[in-house]
């Protein structure tokens, strides 16, 4: 049995097999044997119950036993009977059980070894196997009547055991050969049957296979990018537990379809293979992902997909605190360019000798700054915002381009909710107008106000527009009609866009002239809502597909 054991896989199944094949051959085999005794006990018994029948409805023997002396009349007939018949002996006898014919003439006149008195009693015939004076024999006993009808003796006729045995040798030979045709049948099955569990497991062993498997489970589980396999019908079949954290799944979700799943339309396209591609970037809940779908083929047939899933949020993240930098490094790069301009003028100004005029442009200067800067917290009390804007107007003044704050600009401090999310919305709807300008000069113009609902943004420039086919889609992530450059592309008006609905508002946009950007952020808390990112009220609700 230790053999066994530490035998190799293949060798185990065809030990098995051949094993469980004898058995059920060798039971097989012991019941049919058992079957067919049983079976040729029964119809030796019909066939002797049909002669000692024969032999008590003969009229001689009825006729005998009116006689002195009726052996000498009923011995001939049994030994008749018994050589025409092939039985092994026909026994008469008298209602008292004395013999009157029997295969040992010595045995004459003396009483039946076995019981007959049912027989007699009853007047009914009786079959069965008992063991006489010639030995163990299938027997039959008929009743014999008299002219009135009353039972006067009885006719027993017997097979010998032996008899039937050898009519049972001459079957087994067949049923030999064909227990041996099928156990080698079988132990062939069973060896095919080996070699193809050896190929389909690559040869390796049980303790081979658990420990791979212990293996891909503790390598899937321990690295940090999701991980997320999918079959042929689009089932999902393994989630690891970075994905499951990324995209809010539990162990309930393998062996569902993505149409049962609680993602955006966006999520679903990708996973499935409807938007193909590297690197596709998802926005999913509060998260930045990119999504890369693979093929998984094995023995050269493809038998799924394995989507890995990189969480992207803290990247881009920092990307817009840079972007936000580099915004205020190039207000003050500008702001330090104009004053050093400025300070030259002055200094030729002093090097005429024009003092005066040294004085009174330094005046006029220093009143146009501050009455802008004074406009715009006249307009905007938040200071964060007001600063964001002050920084938009000093680099549209480095691009050649003028920022315009609308006379309906009216922000009440305090009433724009989160300031963060205010500053994502306005410097992104505002970069992408000055983007929209392609360095050409021209002007933006913002409009913001808070009223009862929260903060309405208004963002128009003098550009091309947009096209009105792409109306739509210019806020799915990853659309850009900018050149592609290293780092995440065509999120700023998704991300504008998830803001806005993540708070309960909308982002909408057409063309007036150029492109006109329209928003509302409440500023409230925000409102749960479900797992996916769904639209806002306002928002159409299109099939987020990138193109």
């Amino acid at each position: 049995m230790r053999r066994l054991v530490n035998a190799s896989l293949g060798t185990q199944f065809f030990v098995l097999q051949t094993v469980i094949v004898f058995l059920a051959v060798g039971g097989t085999a012991a019941v049919w044997m058992e079957h067919t005794r049983e079976l040729l006990d029964w119809q030796y018994q019909q066939r002797a119950l049909a002669i000692a029948e024969s032999v008590a409805g003969l009229p001689q023997v009825r006729e005998a036993f009116s006689r002195a002396r009726p052996e000498l009349s009923l011995q001939p007939i049994a030994v008749g009977v018994q050589a025409a018949t092939g039985a092994d002996y026909v026994v008469i006898a008298n209602r008292d059980q004395i013999r009157y014919a029997h295969p040992n003439t010595a045995l004459i006149g003396k009483r039946l070894s076995t019981d007959g008195s049912q027989v007699m009693t009853d007047g009914r015939p009786w079959t069965g196997i008992q063991t006489g004076t010639l030995g163990r024999s299938v027997r039959g006993k008929a009743p014999i009547f008299d002219s009135a009808g009353k039972v006067i003796g009885l006719a027993s006729v017997g097979i010998l055991e032996e008899t039937v045995a050898d009519q049972l040798s001459v079957a087994l030979p067949p049923l030999f050969w064909t227990v041996l045709a099928v156990l080698v049948a079988g132990s062939a099955a069973a060896a095919l049957i080996a070699q193809r569990v050896r190929r389909q497991t690559f040869g390796l062993e049980p303790a081979e296979i658990a420990a791979l498997l212990e293996q891909r489970e503790g390598v899937l589980h321990g690295v940090k990018e999701g991980v997320l396999a999918l079959d042929l019908a689009g089932r999902v079949t393994l989630v690891n537990d970075a994905a499951r954290d990324l995209l809010g799944l539990s162990q309930h979700d393998v062996g569902r379809s993505l149409g049962e799943m609680r993602l955006s339309d966006r999520m679903r396209d990708v996973l499935d293979g409807a938007d193909p591609g590297d690197d596709r970037v998802v926005l999913h809940c509060d998260r930045v992902l990119v999504l890369n779908r693979t093929p998984v083929a094995v023995r050269d047939r493809q038998s799924g997909w394995v989507v890995t899933l990189r969480d992207r949020t803290e990247l881009v993240r920092l990307a817009r605190e840079l972007d936000q930098a580099s915004t205020t490094t190039g207000a003050l790069r500008a702001q330090a360019h104009e004053f050093a301009n400025r300070m030259h003028t002055v200094v030729g100004l002093l090097e005429l000798g024009e003092y005066e005029t040294a004085v009174s442009y330094i005046t006029q200067t220093t009143e146009a700054y501050s009455r802008h800067a004074a406009g715009v917290r006249e307009k905007v009390a938040d200071p964060t915002l007001a600063a964001l804007l002050l920084a938009k107007s000093a680099e549209a003044a480095e691009r050649g381009a003028t920022l315009v704050l609308s006379d309906d600009s009216r922000v009440e401090e305090g009433m724009i909710g989160d300031p963060h999310d205010a500053v994502l919305v306005v410097g992104n709807l505002v970069a992408n107008a000055l983007d929209a300008l392609q360095e050409s000069g021209g002007t933006v113009e913002v409009s913001v106000r808070t009223e009862a609902d929260g903060l309405h943004i208004r963002v128009g420039d003098s550009g091309p527009g947009i096209t009105p086919s792409l109306v739509h889609e210019v806020f799915l992530e990853g659309f850009t009609t900018k050149v592609a450059h290293a780092g995440p592309r065509g999120l700023g008006l998704a991300l504008t866009r998830q803001t806005c609905s993540r708070r309960g508002g909308w982002v909408r946009v057409h063309n007036a002239g150029g492109a006109v950007f329209t928003a509302l952020l409440p500023t409230g808390e925000p409102p749960p809502s479900p797992e996916g990112e769904p639209a806002g009220p306002g928002e159409p609700a299109e099939r987020q597909v990138r193109r």
